[in-house]
């Protein structure tokens, strides 16, 4: 195979001089998307993904199986207020979710229909929250490409909008007051009150009440002195207290204000937790009697529940209620408190190297009072309940061969059963899993996952080895549409656990990041020399998937050992992590990567920044650089200037591809699109690696890289 013709890009000398380091940049000028050489570069890039992709022969027999395997109806748990449920629904020919409600007598009627608001797909439903009284919810839709979306509020009766657009609401927290009359939320300072260009996210807590303009919503927490900060807000059931969570964009610590509602307009807020000195994660629920229910990893890294004092302002004096368990991190804890119940109960969620685990205990004291079964051995997550007064549990399970299914746990009978208003769905049989841990070069055990075809074989087969590593984000072995396929397909399909992601704990993501993030890549290319080093795969049958930090991770790991690997995935990457802070959102994650304003921290960036770890003569594995036109997250130069970089550099005759979606969003985009992003990701993993629909035994040319 000759080496591919590519689109000319000038390389020109750039290089700043950084605290004495001399940086070379020489795709800077792809930055500027808006330049007319840009956007005829990105032509004729879209130009050779199309000719590559029209020789792919198995395109649309993998979409076909994606479709297969895709889960329809509902999939996550649904909110309960009073005799309402709210779910939302996506069925086969659906692009997009819609918001449903289902009455006491389990009659269904659709509020939202983001088709029907916009045939073209490109609005979502973004997240809805419902009052306390379920008459009223507050909903968000999310249009692709767009910097922030509105807050419309809905009669649940009729599906009326009747308050609202409230502007700018990107991402955030809304906590309704009793009654349904008003609600807290956040909202972003108006672009004409900002210099121009900045990005920084300037948010606020406003209260609004309903029939009320937003021009009136009143400002009552944030201001210029915190503008990048994320707020969380939680109400106490009677409406008394107001608790807001402040975070340095995602940072490991939060610190918490709380707030009696004595006059909801003008809340007094106190202190009651500093993240600068408790270096800790704080989550604050409200008890019946008004004190606070604490889950945190003070003093524990793998989490551990409190009870506290809403004055209290010392951490020494929270009283531990459920104890850490240093084996199994904390996933997350609900309250059951109906009267019908003989006592309230405290359910918890662990996870055991990605397993789930649910324990009862006693509110009152933690005391354990037994287990709550599950379906099988998988994850178990988004655990919801009736509002205010719960007596069920419900929450959404998953393994490698079972799609997610809500399940109701009665918490006065014991019984756990399928969610009648929402289908259940049969475990695939030709899927298995196993979960083992290869060391690390330091020794360190890692867990991987591996899905794999339930007959025995013998000999290696194609691999595609998955991670993230970053912000603490835990994987799971979750059932994903793409893996399932690909196994079906006679492959394997591996998930890391490398530091850096929150799988064993804090300690485990302080492990890999900032200073120490090359563990993380070093970790993800241990996982593929334990695949290969066990006669499971070969270097020529292994390609590597990630997206967004997990772009970054396989990204920086192929410039590191491009041997490992025949061909890498990158959807949304993170690639040049010296500029990244100029980019999308990433001036708030410098306590996950460090800042090249600092030359310390520069250091940390360039020991692994994939762009700059390109080595011209190269023979690089074959890569797909994939990511949406308008990148409101990362930003869009990430792939282009990686793309250009390899593209000069490699030597070899595997191709460099730049797959852009317009009218898209990082993370984010209609079924049609998704599934359109997964078939060609397999198409072009199994191309390299020698996994095919028709023959899915045989493996490609067996040289290192393929």
């Amino acid at each position: 195979m000759a080496r591919p013709l590519y689109p000319q890009a000038q390389r020109d000398g750039a290089t700043e001089n950084l605290f004495g380091y001399p940086v070379s940049d020489p795709y800077r000028w792809l930055e500027a998307s808006a330049d007319p050489l840009v956007r005829a570069w990105a032509a004729q890039q879209d130009e050779l993904f199309s000719a590559h992709r029209g020789e792919w022969p198995d395109t649309e027999r993998w979409r076909s199986v994606i479709e297969e395997l895709s889960t329809f109806g509902v999939s996550d748990p649904p909110l309960v207020r009073g005799s309402l449920m709210f779910i939302a629904e996506q069925l086969r020919e659906d692009e997009q979710r819609r918001l449903v409600v289902v009455d006491g007598m389990g009659d269904r009627r659709v509020l939202v229909d983001p088709v029907e608001l916009d045939p073209s797909g490109r609005t979502r439903l973004y997240t809805w929250w419902p009052s306390r009284e379920g008459d009223r919810v507050a909903v968000q839709l999310e249009v692709a490409e767009r910097p922030a979306s509105d807050i419309v509020v809905l009669d649940t009766r009729t599906g009326k909008v009747t308050d609202g657009p409230l502007p700018r609401a990107c991402n955030t927290s809304l906590a309704w007051l009793p009654g349904g009359d008003a609600f807290y939320y956040v909202s972003r300072v108006p672009d004409e009150e900002l210099e121009p260009e900045d990005q920084r996210l300037h948010r606020r807590v406003l209260l609004h009440r309903i029939g009320f303009p937003p021009e009136s919503d009143l400002v009552v927490f944030g201001g210029a002195d915190a503008p990048d900060c994320y707020y969380g807000l939680t109400a106490g059931a009677d409406g008394r207290h107001l608790a807001i969570t402040v975070s340095d964009g995602p940072a490991p610590h939060n610190d918490v204000w709380i707030a009696e509602l004595t006059e909801p307009a003008a809340p007094r807020f106190v202190k009651t937790v500093d993240g600068r000195s408790t270096q800790a994660r704080v989550l604050p629920r409200f008890l019946p009697d008004g004190d606070l229910l604490l889950v945190t990893d003070y003093q524990a890294p793998c989490g551990r529940i409190c009870t506290a004092s809403r004055h209290d302002t010392d951490p020494s004096a929270w009283r531990t209620l459920v104890p850490e368990d240093p084996r199994a991190p904390l996933d997350d804890c609900l309250v059951l408190d109906d009267p019908a119940l003989p006592k309230p109960l405290l359910l918890v969620a662990r996870a055991r190297h990605g397993v789930s685990t649910f324990t009862a205990h006693d509110l009152a004291d933690g005391r354990p009072l037994g287990t709550v079964p599950l379906p099988g051995v998988g994850v178990a997550s988004s655990l919801q309940t009736e509002v205010p007064r719960g007596r069920h549990l419900w929450f959404s399970y998953c393994d490698a061969a079972t799609p997610a299914t809500v399940y109701r746990y009665d918490a006065a009978t014991g019984d756990v059963a399928p969610e009648v208003t929402c289908a259940a769905i049969r475990p695939d049989s030709t899927i298995r899993s196993r979960t083992i841990r290869y060391p690390a070069g330091d020794g360190t055990e890692i867990t991987l996952f591996l899905f794999m075809p339930s007959e025995e074989f013998d000999g290696p087969r194609p691999a595609l080895l998955h991670g993230y590593g970053s912000f603490g984000m835990a994987m799971r072995p979750l059932f994903s549409p793409m893996a399932a396929a690909w196994v079906k397909a006679g492959g394997i399909h591996a998930v890391a656990c490398v530091r850096g992601g929150g799988e064993e704990g804090q300690d485990w993501h302080d492990a890999g990041r900032g200073p120490y993030k090359r563990r993380a890549i070093s970790d993800f290319n241990d996982a593929a020399s334990w695949l290969v080093r066990t006669g499971l795969t070969t270097p020529g049958q292994l390609a590597s998937y990630g997206m967004s930090g997990g772009g970054l991770l396989v990204t920086a790991a192929a410039m590191q050992r491009p041997d490992l690997y025949a061909a890498v995935i990158a959807d949304g990457p993170l690639c040049d992590m010296v500029r990244y802070e100029r980019f999308g959102l990433g001036g708030t994650w410098t306590e996950e990567f460090g800042t090249s304003a600092e030359p310390e921290q520069l250091q940390w960036l360039l020991a692994y920044s994939p762009y700059h770890h390109v080595t011209p003569g190269t023979d690089y594995p074959a890569f797909l650089l994939a990511g949406a036109v308008t990148d409101l997250l990362t930003g869009e130069a990430h792939v282009t200037k990686m793309c250009a970089a390899l593209q000069y550099a490699t030597s070899g005759d595997r191709p460099v591809l730049l797959r852009r979606e317009p009218e898209s969003a990082h993370a984010g985009s209609c079924a049609s699109k998704e599934r359109a992003l997964a078939a060609d990701i397999l198409t072009f993993a199994g191309k390299y690696t020698g996994l095919s629909l028709g023959t899915p035994c045989e493996s490609a040319a067996d040289h290192p890289g393929g």
